[in-house]
């Protein structure tokens, strides 16, 4: 099974991938996770994306989606995959199709945009060990201070909540129009992202002919 992965930043895609990943045995592919091997390991396609970076250009969408067919040949992904974090252009979403990848499902997981602003923006981490923490459902013993190893607290960037409600905003642009693209393909499944993670996963299962 071919699934897209669709989902705001905090809408809990990845821990919904772990799940559906346990269950059929296929791998999820994040094109960040790509850009960054090709990085590392120094190959052509990898140089090519390191000029682009340096120079504080985004990555075209070409070499994106070279990488990703490359990465789509391997042996891993012969059962199906997740895509996770891609298409997130109705641009790129021709490019996949374009590329030979016939999709069986996109899943869209639906979050109240006020949850995630509250769900992020409280947040904590550690900045010694790395451990997790959250103002409301994952408080420290003493507030702002790591129960592991006594270290100060902070907040990322990422999570501070006028940055939230910009990824959000960017999000919501840039997916809408891939969601209706998919919608015309018969393919895009809405799956209501509150509630419990095992709530959310049986209706991400029921949406995809998974039986638990």
């Amino acid at each position: 099974m071919k699934i897209i992965l669709l989902g705001a930043p905090g809408a809990g895609k990845g821990t919904q991938a772990e799940k559906i990943i346990e269950k059929l045995g296929i791998p999820s592919i994040s094109t960040g996770n790509i850009l960054r091997a090709h990085l590392k390991e120094g190959t052509e396609l990898g140089l090519k994306a390191k000029g682009f970076m340096e120079s504080g250009n985004l990555v075209p969408d070409d070499l994106i989606v070279d990488m990703l067919k490359n990465r789509l040949s391997e042996k891993d992904c012969e059962n199906g995959y997740i895509l996770d974090g891609y298409p997130r252009t109705v641009a790129q979403a021709e490019a996949l199709k374009d590329m030979g990848a016939q999709i069986d499902s996109v899943v869209s997981i639906e979050t109240d945009d006020e949850a995630i602003i509250g769900r992020m923006s409280g947040r904590r981490s550690c900045k010694n060990c790395g451990a997790s923490y959250h103002v409301l459902y994952n408080k420290p013993a003493s507030e702002g201070v790591c129960d592991k190893c006594g270290a100060a607290l902070f907040q990322r960037e990422d999570d501070k909540e006028e940055t939230v409600k910009a990824r959000l905003e960017v999000f919501h642009a840039q997916t809408e129009p891939v969601k209706a693209y998919y919608e015309k393909e018969g393919i895009l499944h809405k799956i209501d992202g509150m509630g419990s993670i095992p709530d959310i996963t049986k209706r991400i299962f029921e949406a995809l002919g998974i039986t638990e």
